[in-house]
């Protein structure tokens, strides 16, 4: 597993040019997002969250369909499968290194949002971090998994999306709602129910997602 996070972080920070393209799209579809609602200060900041959460959305898909392709293109896939461990530690390794790689993102675009946005909420961001880290979890064990599904298919660009996009919609949802509760500055109610979601969200489907692995990979 650590061997699988290291070579891919390794990978990914000699090349430069997958993390480089997916963070220039994040900035750009924020930079259209605050050309589209104009000047009304307070419209940017309503729908700050909502445009975060797409942007990551966009560019991290294109993450999850580099996750499988320097295995696929090095004929490497297959020994890896043979390799005498547990099938999900290469979900685990390939999981890790995706969240790390989502997150980094979000150090990027996060700055861009606050400024662009003009989320003057110090006091909101703070906890609208940890409500990042749980929507983050999740997005990443969907799209990690159904980039192993998709990864054998000449089309899988375009079959990643159709497949990961109706999954995400509840922790999509929970997200960008808990995070706009928090910035408006309504932690307890409203964003509470929203993080229970969030929770139970990412519980199933990264335990769901561990034990499938080993079939789905197969395919």
């Amino acid at each position: 597993m650590r061997a699988i996070v290291w070579k891919d972080l390794i990978t990914e920070r000699r090349s430069k040019a997958g993390f480089n393209a997916v963070a220039f799209l994040g900035v750009l579809i924020l930079l259209l997002f605050g050309f589209a609602l104009g000047p009304d200060t307070e419209a940017l900041r309503n729908a700050a969250a909502g445009a975060l959460w797409l942007a990551i959305l966009f560019a991290g898909v294109l993450a999850f369909n580099r996750s499988y392709q320097l295995e696929l293109d090095g004929a490497a896939l297959e020994p890896l499968l043979l390799y005498p461990a547990p099938r999900w530690t290469i979900f685990a390794g390939k999981f890790l290194a995706n969240l790390l790689f989502v997150l980094l993102l979000e150090v990027v675009v996060v700055p861009v949002a606050i400024i662009l946005f003009q989320v003057t909420s110090v006091a909101g961001w703070i906890p609208a971090s940890g409500v990042m880290l749980l929507g983050s979890i999740g997005f990443v064990a969907l799209g990690t998994f159904y980039a192993s599904m998709a990864s054998r298919s000449r089309a899988r660009e375009v079959l990643l999306p159709l497949l990961l996009f109706p999954m995400l919609i509840p922790v999509l949802l929970a997200s960008s709602e808990a995070t706009s509760a928090l910035l408006a500055g309504n932690p307890m109610q409203d964003a509470g129910a929203w993080v229970k979601l969030l929770v139970a969200f990412d519980v199933i489907f990264l335990v769901a997602s561990f034990l499938a692995f080993d079939h789905v990979i197969e395919v």
